[in-house]
């Protein structure tokens, strides 16, 4: 296979993540594109990282979203420290009801932090980019020198986050706030490995619809995103971080049970990367980017992005078709978590 077609989906999924992350959900406008393209190694590195390493160690999806969890941390906390600046962007987003002054930590900021990127900068564009690569789903995508050269653009994007916020900022958190991120962070990837061996029986009976699995998908982080955004009252405040533990403990219950069930696929999985991704698209329209600016090229951007993403779900969707080939070989889908 020819070197430019076999990086495709590393390449796909290095701009999807970045794109996904910031400009779909309206904090970046189209006009902030060259920043786009300095937080892309950050983003779109990341997610390489974290796919690869699930893929490679054979942990597949469970040990995906931990080390999603992981990169979320590392880039909220060390990189760019939002977890404990309470002037970011000019914003205090720390001391509201949640806020717990000894860990000088807002749990409903670290809820949205692990939220915005476990699930959608990394996870959505993940499930999105493997729907495309039909033949090279389940399998590495780089090489170990393909890794190596990821792994160094991924921690020198950082660099180049934090030096800018901190240009910026001027705000370092304490050496005990950045150790406590840091052991959390360390207690994750130890879990993402740890659930490689470990795999739960099957369950009796089929699998979802795959519409079904993206209507849960839509219902329930169109419930956490929909009033985090549309309510301002900071009596919600704690109500948000009840309905965001809820939302997690519901949604892990739901793909933990039905990914186990006989007939759960790719069309599962995509699906319930559409369902999410679309609670993005009607979201971006109330969320203002963190740079202010023009209500109508706003408005024009969310629509632009709006609209790429759903000819994106519609490509993915054609490529979850099963050709006839396909369907001979396999009776049905394996099960995968």
């Amino acid at each position: 296979m020819h070197a430019p077609r076999r990086l495709a989906p590393a390449f796909a999924l290095f701009v999807l993540a970045p794109f996904v992350g910031e400009f779909l959900l309206g904090n970046l406008t189209l006009a902030e594109l060259p920043l786009g393209l300095v937080l892309a190694p950050m983003y779109g590195c990341g997610a390489l990282l974290v796919r690869e390493v699930g893929r490679r160690s054979g942990g597949g999806w469970p040990t995906m979203v931990l080390l999603a969890a992981a990169y979320a941390l590392i880039e909220e906390g060390p990189v760019d420290q939002l977890l404990w600046n309470d002037s970011y962007a000019g914003a205090d987003l720390l001391h509201g009801p949640s806020y717990i002054p000894a860990l000088g930590m807002s749990v409903e900021l670290t809820q949205t932090v692990l939220a915005l990127h476990t699930v959608w900068s990394v996870c959505v564009p993940i499930a999105l980019v493997e729907t495309l690569t039909r033949s090279r789903r389940g399998e590495p995508w780089l090489g170990r020198v393909g890794l190596a050269v990821v792994a160094v653009v991924f921690v020198a994007g950082g660099v180049l986050v934090f030096l800018g916020n901190y240009g910026e900022e001027r705000f370092v958190a304490s050496p005990w706030q950045l150790a406590g991120v840091c052991l959390a962070v360390v207690l994750l990837v130890a879990a993402a490995f740890a659930v490689r061996a470990r795999r739960l029986p099957p369950l009796p009976g089929r699998a979802p619809a795959p519409w079904r699995a993206g209507l849960a998908a839509l219902v329930v982080t169109s419930a956490y995103w929909g009033p985090a955004n549309l309510i301002t009252d900071d009596r919600y405040e704690w109500v948000g971080v009840g309905v965001w533990c809820a939302g997690t403990v519901l949604g892990v219950w739901w793909v933990s049970r039905w990914s186990r069930r006989e007939g759960w696929g790719v069309r599962h999985r995509f699906t319930l990367a559409a369902g999410a991704l679309l609670t993005y698209v009607w979201v971006s329209f109330p969320v203002r980017p963190e740079s202010g600016g023009s209500v109508r090229a706003d408005l024009v951007g969310n629509a632009v992005c709006g609209t790429l993403a759903c000819l994106l779900l519609v490509w993915c969707a054609r490529r979850t078709r099963v050709r006839p080939q396909e369907r001979n070989l396999h009776s049905h889908t394996s099960v995968e978590a």
